[in-house]
């Protein structure tokens, strides 16, 4: 260390002379000592006051530039260092030193540059305000065809010095994208695929870039599915291909690019590594199993890239998907049953996958979870099932193979997003079934237990899914039995409740069925409608002027039905409906006025 500090005397000493030999005897000292213990000599550095030195000497248009960028380069290395760069005005000149023709130069600045940026806020405010980033991705859309080694060596460090510039930097990152660098690392990853350290590099770009929303449009319009389809294949090691995963999940939620991924060949690719790592226990295979099927899973919400993966469902991968659902990996199993349930996003799919026995594996795969509380699993099929419920034609073949039986046998799960993909099953299942909605609303343990799910107030999906299965239940049955099972199950309360939601659809769903239990068991629900205000939110939503108006119609008919009831009626008349109800006979709908005309008639006859 002895030669290190006569170096830094003899250095502020010679500075001024950049020509002198002595000079750069200092500089060889300097990098020598750092290559020994770079920490304790950057700290010597630093002490030294040498820093404000370097800025002078990298505009001096020395032969020494070189080796003063490469000590910037090795200090930066230093978190405590970068600081010190910054605040030594090291920036400004070496950024300028980027118009230099010079390789070595080139090289040391910029690792220099990408060091002082490395997690150092205030490095890359320097090197942004300076202009850095546009002259080197300047650099790399010049030299990305040029494909000797020193150049790929240079690539390679300009490269990573954009990464750790925009690195965890949303508007850096924006910059770098208006700038125009992604079609120019996608050109080089074409051109460079045998260099490995120069494609790693550009991985790690991409995948800093490709979070970003409006990367995902620049990236489309290049051909990035093809490249990294083609580099995916060659690659045999799992950390390159692990590389190429951290690059493709985010880019894959693109739906364009979806598609191009597919085209491409990508699901060819994950099909074989499932094959590969399906029965292996080692960590790294069973976490490159769990990446492959989440990645097919994913490119299958794409609507062009699922129906052609369906293929009418003729589909190869559509076929092998459907071999996941029997298996005894709970991965494949999971990943099996959301590709259904993507698969089923159009009716044409949904009636094919219904006729050709793809229920059953569902019900089986179901079968094999009921006790052991696989949460993915149970949500996962459940999910398709609810699709494949939705079209019309679907549900009569669905329940007849006892669907809604295998469903309640999840009825006692704690987990909410089970409880919410079972509701929204059933509630698919009886939509026109009206024995089914009997069937299901004369059952008392579901019953009770939709009422008690009425008031998960900690998981408000839960909530609205119990509300409208419970008013389903009696919209689609039109059953006594079914009114009265909810009446003595405490269910009431929740359609009045139900009637103020913030959704339409949800208050429309509740007065048909607070009619319907007014015109069939008015008695028996009387005093529960009673204690639940009733009348009261009806005055409230005829009065208020934002309701839709097959509210204030549905309001209307309910009132009409409620009259029939003695404490309903005399509600009725102390809030002075025909007051609000004549104002509505005017209203611009025309059934609305028409309801209103004739409710007014029947509180007038009645008052």
């Amino acid at each position: 260390m002895d030669n290190l500090s006569d170096a830094l005397k003899k250095l502020k000493l010679t500075a001024a002379d950049s020509t002198s030999d002595s000079l750069e005897g200092c500089l060889d000292c300097l990098l020598q000592a750092l290559a020994q213990n770079n920490m304790e000599t950057s700290e010597k550095i630093q002490e030294s006051g040498i820093l404000q030195t370097f800025a002078s000497l990298l505009t001096a248009q020395s032969s020494c530039m070189a080796k003063v960028a490469h000590i910037i380069a090795e200090v930066a290395k230093n978190e405590f260092m970068r600081n010190s760069c910054v605040d030594a005005g090291l920036i400004q000149p070496l950024v300028q030193l980027l118009n230099c023709r010079d390789q070595e130069v080139l090289l040391q600045t910029g690792r220099a540059l990408g060091n002082i940026c490395y997690d150092s806020h205030e490095g890359r405010n320097a090197v942004d305000h300076a202009g850095g980033a546009q002259i080197v991705v300047d650099h790399l859309r010049s030299l990305c065809t040029v494909t000797d080694p020193a150049n790929q060596k240079l690539m390679t460090v300009f490269c990573g010095m954009l990464m750790n510039y925009s690195n965890q930097n949303d508007s850096l990152q924006a910059q770098l994208v208006n700038m125009g660098v992604i079609p120019t690392l996608v050109k080089l990853l074409g051109i460079h695929s045998q260099n490995s350290a120069l494609t790693e590099m550009c991985l790690v770009a991409f995948g800093n870039l490709a979070e970003l929303e409006s990367s995902k449009e620049q990236f489309a319009s290049t051909n990035i599915a093809e490249e990294l389809v083609k580099l995916f294949k060659k690659q045999t090691e799992h950390e390159k291909r692990e590389m190429i995963f951290e690059v493709l999940a985010p880019l894959a939620e693109n739906d364009i690019i979806k598609f191009q991924l597919v085209e491409a060949g990508l699901v060819e690719c994950l099909l074989e590594i499932v094959h590969h790592t399906v029965n292996s226990d080692k960590e790294d295979e069973v976490a490159e199993l769990k990446t492959a099927s989440d990645l097919l899973v994913l490119l299958l919400l794409g609507d062009e890239s699922m129906q052609k993966l369906f293929d009418g469902g003729k589909g190869s991968v559509f076929q092998r998907v459907l071999s996941w659902l029997p298996s005894n990996n709970h991965q494949l199993q999971l990943a099996g049953a959301l590709a259904i349930a993507n698969f089923a996003r159009n009716d044409g799919n949904c009636i094919h996958m219904v006729d050709n026995g793809i229920v059953q594996k569902l019900m089986d795969l179901l079968d094999r979870h009921v006790d052991d509380g696989n949460v993915t699993v149970q949500h996962a099929a459940l999910s398709a099932l609810r699709n494949l419920a939705i079209p019309v034609v679907n549900k009569a073949k669905m329940l007849s193979v006892g669907v809604a039986e295998e469903v309640l046998k999840f009825l006692q799960s704690e987990m909410p997003p089970v409880q919410f993909k079972l509701l929204g099953t059933l509630r698919m299942l009886i939509d026109a079934q009206a024995e089914a909605a009997e069937q299901l609303g004369k059952n008392v343990k579901l019953v009770e237990r939709l009422v008690e799910w009425c008031d998960a107030r900690d998981h408000a999906g839960v909530m609205g899914e119990s509300n409208r299965l419970l008013s389903a239940l009696i919209r689609h049955s039109k059953s006594k039995d079914v009114i009265r099972t909810i009446v003595h199950s405490g269910g009431v309360k929740y359609f009045v409740t139900m009637a103020t939601s913030e959704h339409v659809i949800m208050q429309n769903e509740a007065l048909v069925a607070l009619g319907l239990i007014a015109a069939l068991e008015l008695g028996t629900a009387e005093k529960d409608l009673e204690n639940a205000k009733l009348i009261q939110v009806l005055h409230r939503l005829l009065s208020d002027e934002r309701s839709a108006p097959e509210i204030k119609y549905n309001s209307m008919v309910l009132i009409c039905a409620v009259m029939a009831s003695e404490p309903l009626h005399k509600e009725v008349q102390n809030l002075a409906f025909l007051e609000v109800v004549s104002k509505l006979c005017s209203h611009e709908n025309k059934t609305v006025a028409q309801q209103a005309l004739l409710t007014e008639q029947r509180l007038a006859v009645e008052s």
